[in-house]
Parts: structure tokens; C-alpha cells; sequence
């Protein structure tokens, strides 16, 4: 009797001093896996696992493994925002990022911040996300449609000062935010002198494409402006080039991805010019290390190149990493403050979140498509783009004093 009493205080002693596993850190991946802009979701998917995996691998954030938590967006704000509860209230997430449609994103990020969570943006670029409808809680990694226009306007203003253009524009925030930017910094504001037409959003069809197109080329104008994204920029160009309309005019994607260039294909897309906060190629032409690290492992992982929306991903679970890291906890105030002003330099050369509305600040560059023979000299037949024009995040972004007047007009507070 008494050795089975030893022997049961033996085994309660050994529970009690055992080490408990450490609960995993849950984070949110709230993207498009269906809808006229998946090809990007599924970047920023395969973005955020590698993350996830490298964390882990390394030991995770302060010793917790870290779970990413996905959610299907299909494009639709309503579906965001519910999502995004659903992460946060049933599964129990820290943070939530994603996104493609800028009014996705500021739905869903409304969403967070009702809950308490932050909300980085992974692809949203209208100026209203850190805007006039931005919050304490939103977060946008890459760039916006204001720091688009201007460096798309030092190379426009340049090769094509006095041109006339046209606008195709999705009808919608992020459209609408994009070409009143770039209208603003090319001079073209008169919208008689440079004509456009709106496109229906989400559901343009192959016809509403064709129609401004045949608008487009009627006008006579030299620049074509595209301010369409996703499938609904692959769509529009290939109808361009059937028409010829890519030989006599030049084509501008302000916001240009690697996965819509891919789908469009390198014949057709040779010579479209365009604006990007990142491309793969951006690490080896300025030798930014951990920017080769991030494309080796990427393509060697997936058998592809990262598009923009891969690396904000991927970035931004490092960015949350390392702000749980500096400040040893996850509550959500801390972290709104420790990622306020913060400077780092990770796939490129420093960036940063600046304080008063939480836009990250860095380098934009300005693009055009290689000729088909160059891109398929890439392992990956990848090699779509040449850096043309860049311009520093701080020339590139608002000033407070814009920022503020944005706000202004919204009716909304001068803080956040």
C-alpha cells in the first residue's frame, strides 16, 4: 500500500513539473481564392506559408508555434468583414492580413478593429485604406495609389509630356482612388482633353472591355491608362492587343503585377509599362541579401518567382514577428505602438510604418515588360520586368498636411 502511495506521489509530482507546450499563436489569412483576383491570393497564400514555416522551423515567436488560419474573401467586402470575425471570435486569431480589393480590405480591417485585432493591408492600394478610411488598427504594407501616380508621373511627364491619354478605370475605390492620382500628377485632369470611361466592378464582362476600347481608340489618344487589376486587366489586354491597339498606343498598368503579366503572357505584354512597390528582380539588381534569400527560397519551394503579393506576405508575418518579439507580448495596443515609426530593412532597402496613419513607407519603381526573349531566359521564364525609374517612399508618399486634408473632406478625425 505504501509503495503504491510513492509511486502515485512520484507520478504527480513528475505532471506537475513537466513542461507544458506552449499554446500556438494563431494569425489570419483573409484572401481571394476565387473571383477575378485570385491569381493574387494565391500568391500571398503561398507567401504567408513559407513565413509561417521558416518561423517555425526557427523555433516560432517567443517559443509558440505559429497556425496560419485561411479564409476565402471571393473578392467581396460583406464576406471579408464577416470572415474576419470569424477568424478573431471563433478561432481565436492575433492579427488578421490580406486582402486584394481596397474595399475588402477596409471592410475587413473595420472588422479587426472592432475586435481589437490589427489588420495588416497585403494588397490594397486605393489611397482611402490609410486614408480618409483609415484607423488605429489598419496596417498597409505595400504601397498606394498617390505614391503610384507620383512615380509613374516623373517617367510619364518625361516620355510622353503633352500626350493625350485615355482612362479605363474599374469602377470602384481603388479605380476611382488610382486615376484621380495619376490624373492629378500627369496633368491630365481635363477630362475632355483626356477622355475615360468607367468599367463595371466586380462583374465586367469581355463586352464592356471591347466598348471602352473601341472608346480608347476613337479618341486618338497616345497613352493608354488601364486602371484595372486581376483578371480584369488580363481580360481588357488581350482584347487591346487583338485590336492593335498595343502597337499604337502605350499601355500603362499603374499597379503591375508578376501574376497578371504571367497570364496575359510575354507577347502580348511586351512594353506595357507599370508601377510596383517590389519585383523579384529588385534584390539582385541592388543586391539586397535577404531579398535573394526570400526569391531562392520561394522559387525553389513553388517552382515560380514571388509576385509583389507574395512578398508583402511574407513580410508582413515578419514585420508581426518581430513587433511580438520587441515588445514580449501580443496585446494589440502594444503592438499599434511598437509598429508605429518603426525602421527595418528586410527584402529591400529600409522601409517604415509611419506613425500617423500607419502607411509603410519605401522605395516604388517603375516597370516595363521585357521582349519575349529576355523573359524566357529566366529559369522560371519569369523575367518580365526592367526597373526603369524609382523614387524614395518619403518623395513618393503624402505629406501630413495632404494627408490631413483627405481626411478633412472625409469628415474624419486628424488621428487616428
Amino acid at each position: 500500500m505504501l509503495c503504491k502511495k510513492l509511486l502515485l506521489s512520484l507520478l504527480l509530482t513528475l505532471l506537475a513539473t513537466a513542461p507544458v507546450a506552449a499554446e500556438t499563436l494563431k494569425i489570419g489569412l483573409n484572401y481571394p481564392q476565387t473571383g477575378r483576383y485570385k491569381d493574387q491570393g494565391l500568391q500571398q497564400r503561398l507567401g504567408a506559408f513559407l513565413a509561417v514555416d521558416e518561423i517555425n522551423k526557427a523555433g516560432g515567436i517567443m517559443g509558440r508555434e505559429v497556425e496560419l488560419v485561411i479564409r476565402n474573401t471571393s473578392g467581396e467586402p460583406d464576406k471579408g468583414a464577416k470572415n474576419t470575425a470569424e477568424l478573431i471570435d471563433r478561432e481565436g486569431v492575433q492579427m488578421v492580413f490580406g486582402g486584394v480589393s481596397s474595399a475588402v480590405a477596409i471592410a475587413s480591417g473595420r472588422a479587426a478593429r472592432d475586435r481589437n485585432r490589427i489588420y495588416f493591408g497585403t494588397l490594397t492600394y486605393s489611397n482611402a485604406t490609410t486614408g480618409a478610411a483609415g484607423h488605429s488598427h489598419m496596417f498597409r504594407e505595400p504601397y498606394n495609389a498617390w505614391m503610384t501616380a507620383k512615380v509613374l508621373s516623373q517617367y510619364l511627364n518625361t516620355q510622353h509630356a503633352g500626350d493625350e491619354y485615355f482612362y479605363i478605370t474599374a469602377d470602384y475605390t481603388w479605380g476611382w482612388s488610382v486615376e484621380k492620382s495619376v490624373r492629378k500628377f500627369t496633368n491630365t485632369e481635363n477630362t475632355d482633353a483626356h477622355k475615360g470611361v468607367k468599367t463595371p466592378f466586380p462583374r465586367a464582362l469581355i463586352t464592356d472591355f471591347r466598348q471602352a476600347l473601341e472608346q480608347a481608340e476613337q479618341s486618338g489618344a497616345k497613352v493608354l491608362m488601364m486602371v484595372l487589376f486581376g483578371d480584369d486587366m488580363v481580360r481588357a489586354l488581350n482584347v487591346a492587343y487583338e485590336m492593335g491597339l498595343t502597337k499604337k498606343m502605350q499601355v500603362v498598368v499603374p499597379n503591375l503585377t508578376l501574376g497578371m503579366a504571367r497570364q496575359v503572357g510575354p507577347t502580348i505584354m511586351e512594353g506595357v509599362v507599370g508601377g510596383s512597390p517590389w519585383v523579384w528582380s529588385v534584390p539582385y539588381q541592388y543586391n539586397y541579401a535577404r531579398g535573394k534569400e526570400f526569391v531562392e527560397a520561394f522559387s525553389s519551394r513553388y517552382e515560380m518567382r514571388p509576385s509583389t503579393a507574395a512578398a508583402s506576405a511574407y513580410s508582413i508575418v515578419y514585420q508581426y514577428k518581430d513587433a511580438v518579439e520587441r515588445t514580449g507580448t501580443t496585446d494589440t495596443r502594444e503592438l499599434i505602438r511598437a509598429l508605429e515609426g518603426h525602421r527595418y530593412t528586410f527584402l529591400k532597402d529600409e522601409q517604415y510604418w509611419r506613425d500617423f496613419d500607419h502607411q509603410n513607407i519605401q522605395t516604388v519603381y517603375v516597370v516595363r515588360v521585357k521582349p519575349r526573349n529576355q523573359i524566357m531566359e529566366d529559369e522560371y521564364s519569369a523575367d518580365y520586368f526592367e526597373i526603369i525609374d524609382s523614387m524614395p517612399g518619403d518623395e513618393a508618399a503624402q505629406t501630413r498636411q495632404e494627408w490631413e486634408a483627405r481626411r478633412k473632406e472625409a469628415g474624419q478625425p486628424l488621428n487616428l
